[in-house]
């Protein structure tokens, strides 16, 4: 496990972008999780926290967690983001921590078992940034993992 979130943060501090904005991983547990990100390397001219700071480290979120569950299940692919919505409710004025999971109506075992038998599936995940206990911004998004093409 230690090693997967070690890969994980390795690969996003080799993204420019996100290197600039200071993203962490926290932890995944129980089918969740959370990246972080200091407040002053993602600040907007209000003293509070840059909306793209706050889409990118959901999405983010929301990208590892399918690269770390694929991993989990011994399946390797390429994730990619193919849609999502982004909702601003309050603005945040301290750290990001955005923590992704899966949707309500989607399945890990499904999107599982769907990659294995057909090479690529697609999963809705949601993912929240909270402040003072509220959210502050919230995501939902369908990303898609297709096999890795081999030359």
């Amino acid at each position: 496990m230690h090693e997967r979130l070690a890969r994980l943060g390795a690969t996003l501090a080799a993204m420019p972008p996100v290197a600039a904005m200071g993203i962490t991983v926290v932890e995944h547990v129980q089918h969740r999780l959370s990246l972080a990100a200091p407040l002053a390397a993602n600040l907007n001219d209000k003293g509070n926290a840059f909306g793209g700071s706050l889409a990118s480290i959901l999405t983010l979120s929301g990208w590892g967690l399918a690269t770390l569950e694929l991993e989990a299940a011994g399946l390797q692919a390429d994730v990619y983001v193919a849609d999502s919505q982004v909702r601003y409710l309050a603005p945040l004025y301290g750290d990001l921590q955005a923590t992704a999971q899966c949707a309500e109506d989607a399945s890990w075992e499904v999107f599982l078992q769907r990659f294995a038998t057909r090479g690529h599936a697609s999963i809705q995940l949601q993912a929240q940034i909270l402040a003072d206990g509220r959210p502050a911004a919230t995501m939902t998004g369908r990303f898609v993992a297709k096999a890795r093409v081999t030359a």
